[in-house]
């Protein structure tokens, strides 16, 4: 990083250390909540530091900006807490919507990452004397990484993934990160092209290798043992054709129920689950008048049954188990700026997958257009096509989930190819 971007870069992070000290802690908004989180967060690393770190012991710092990145970094900590015990384990995250998947993770100490400043950065190093420090995805810090090789503390990226629009790629992003990328002692890449990314983005040819996505290894171990939300799914059972709606946006919904009339039309016993992605009482509000408007019975999840026309998710965490009942799902954002929900979670239980165009920055959505176990459509017109024929052709339907089945085998296996480097890094001490 030149000096004067240096210089800019450093004092952002200061400035937002600042804001963080004024902004309301009771404040609603993510954006702010995120600020307000880290008000204090010195004070918390240096108590853990001197009252929960056992210094004769390694540690293991995990970093994970959200719930996307979580997923992958989750069967990776489980993994060094059945295999290596002695492990004490640190997890980090930067999003609010992050904090009930760090309650879950079951390390040893987890909180917000401080903003990238170099004050902070020593603090939270000086706290929690890492061994190693993992990112996961490609939320890299530059100061953090800085920081972090200087005092000795070896450094990896795993399930590492750069977009092929990433900001990265431009000019100022890569000033930015080049060099961060460049001191990373191992890489474990999601894919030969994203490992062909990382190193146009600076990190060292010799020191990535291609491992693999966890997130399937953790998707797949949640579909075929004891599902957590069992007795929601028992109280939803049906035999009835089942559009599982995840995370969708009212830019996905201005597509989906249309559509889902003209299903409604063709295959009259059809249901639909939905789990919005903003789950505020608008939004709920929302659909239940969409419903009632059509004369379809909709119920939250406490109170459906599954002769519910329209189940509406109002809670988290149980979205994933859902997609067992599906015949088809919908996975929303394609019709967002925001991004594509996960389509691993249905794919774990080979059902076919409906997206909307914007998709081109998914890895799995390409995955999966590939062999056809997905499908993208550009409107709601082309949507109630797609349903009806893939709720009436059961062979069609067949084919696909096998499609999508095999993209899943195909990726199993990431877990232990990450917990390969992270060992190594701990013995590497």
């Amino acid at each position: 990083m030149t000096p004067w971007l240096g210089a800019a870069y450093g004092a952002a992070a200061k400035t937002a250390e600042l804001v963080s000290l004024v902004t309301p802690r009771s404040t609603q908004n993510k954006i702010a909540r995120a600020f307000a989180a880290r008000h204090g967060i010195r004070r918390r690393y240096r108590n853990w530091g001197a009252k929960g770190r056992d210094r004769s012991r390694p540690l293991l710092w995990v970093h994970a900006a959200s719930v996307g990145e979580g997923l992958m970094a989750l069967p990776l900590v489980q993994s060094v807490r059945r295999a290596l015990p002695n492990v004490q384990i640190a997890y980090t995250f930067f999003s609010p919507s992050a904090e009930p998947l760090a309650k879950q993770m079951g390390a040893d100490f987890s909180d917000y990452l401080p903003f990238d400043s170099a004050g902070a950065a020593r603090v939270a190093i000086d706290a929690l004397d890492p061994t190693a420090l993992v990112f996961a995805k490609g939320d890299v810090w530059p100061t953090l990484v800085r920081e972090a090789s200087a005092q000795g503390v070896k450094l990896a990226l795993v399930s590492a993934s750069i977009p092929a629009s990433s900001l990265r790629k431009s000019t100022v992003g890569s000033m930015i990160t080049r060099d961060a990328y460049r001191s990373l002692d191992a890489i474990g890449a999601a894919s030969a092209d994203d490992a062909t990314r990382i190193v146009e983005a600076g990190a060292r040819a010799d020191r990535v290798r291609v491992t693999g996505d966890t997130r399937y290894d953790q998707a797949w171990e949640r579909a075929h043992t004891e599902l957590r939300n069992k007795e929601v799914v028992a109280a939803l059972q049906s035999s009835r054709p089942t559009l599982v709606a995840g995370s969708t946006w009212r830019s996905d919904e201005r597509e989906l129920f249309p559509a889902w009339r003209a299903l409604r039309a063709q295959v009259p016993d059809a249901r639909l689950i939905i789990a919005p992605h903003e789950m505020v009482e608008g939004h709920v509000a929302f659909i239940e008048h969409w419903a009632a408007g059509g004369s379809l019975s909709a119920s939250p999840l406490a109170s459906a049954t599954g002769t519910t026309d329209v189940v509406i998710v109002d809670r988290v965490g149980v979205l994933a188990d859902l997609y067992k009942l599906a015949t088809v799902a919908y996975v929303g954002g394609g019709f967002h700026d925001a991004g594509l929900h996960s389509l691993v979670e249905p794919a774990v239980f080979r059902i076919p997958v409906l997206i909307g165009p914007r998709h081109t920055d998914s890895r799995d959505a390409a995955l999966m257009l590939t062999t056809g176990g997905a499908i993208s459509v550009d409107d709601s017109p082309q949507l109630a096509r797609t349903m009806i024929r893939l709720f009436t052709d059961e062979t069609e339907r067949l084919d696909r989930a096998d499609a999508i089945g095999a993209v899943v085998a195909a990726e199993l296996g990431a877990v232990d190819r990450t917990f390969g480097i992270v060992r190594e890094l701990l013995r590497a001490m």
